[in-house]
């Protein structure tokens, strides 16, 4: 047998918490002495103390915890519920570093209100064609956006080489809101019949007469402190948004993201 101090640091295990699942029933000593009261336990109680440890990592109160151990739940359940609050704790960590993100964004967005001049520059925009595959995104917000757009231009780009055709120019993406989230549209600049037989679309964007552009620089996640800022330079200088607005990468691929090179394009008229 072992003390209770020695079980303790076998099972890895505070003294204090033995204790307290002696209190609540879940694991008994093997042997209490009368005369001075000490705790004595067996080393097949481990298997036991480490069902319980599990259990209560699962989240489980103690109650349901002395329930399951009590059916003597079998290895491969008890694997069963592991796996399955890994997933969770796994999905919560995503949630919770997802939430960071955009707090971070958000905050980065706030910091530079008023602060940081943008260069806009006013100009006409050509009408272009694009090879482009298109879905739908739940919001506009960039971890949204992000997951959608990506594997877009990976599976256009497949397809684009497989059909013999070259990128002739930067990528363009482009938005339509929707009643149920966001069309995104991942488009590349081709030479390319529209009436051609292609596992894609061939779209043509018309040319923009007068658009506010303004170029980012950084990762997309950090794009909505430029967007906001070209909004409030639309309306300071007399101007709305009247039309689909487009990012066009001029920078861009697996490298770092603190180069690259994205122009936001806005579709602009005079307020009436």
């Amino acid at each position: 047998m072992f003390s209770i101090g020695d079980f303790a640091r076998l099972g890895r295990v505070s003294v204090r918490m033995l204790r307290h699942y002696d209190t609540f029933g879940l694991l008994r000593p093997a042997r209490v002495d009368q005369a001075t009261g000490y705790r004595y336990y067996e080393a097949r109680q481990l298997s036991r103390l480490n069902r319980l440890i599990a259990l209560k990592d699962l989240g489980l109160s103690l109650q349901q915890v002395g329930r399951i151990l009590d059916e003597k739940v079998g290895l491969e359940e008890l694997h069963g519920m592991l796996r399955l609050r890994r997933a969770e704790l796994e999905a919560r960590v995503a949630d919770d570093t997802a939430r960071l993100a955009r707090v971070g964004a958000r905050l980065r967005t706030i910091e530079t209100e008023g602060v940081m001049p943008i260069d806009v520059v006013v100009k006409s925009v050509p009408a272009i064609r694009l090879a482009e595959l298109s879905d739908v995104a739940e919001s506009f917000e960039s971890d949204k956006i992000g997951p959608v757009i990506q594997p877009l231009y990976g599976e256009l780009c497949k397809r684009l080489d497989e059909a013999g055709l070259a990128i002739v120019g930067p990528t363009v993406a482009y938005y339509e809101q929707l009643p149920e989230g966001v069309r995104v549209h991942a488009g590349a600049p081709v030479n390319a019949e529209r009436d051609g037989t292609y596992d894609f679309d061939v779209v043509d964007l018309p040319a923009i007469e007068r658009a506010a552009t303004v170029v980012h620089h950084g990762p997309m996640e950090n794009v909505d402190a430029t967007v906001q800022q070209l909004a409030q330079w639309i309306e300071d200088n007399g101007y709305r948004s009247s039309g689909m607005a487009r990012e066009v990468y001029l920078t861009y691929g697996e490298g770092d993201p603190s180069t690259w090179v994205t122009e936001l394009q806005e579709v602009i008229t005079p307020h009436p």
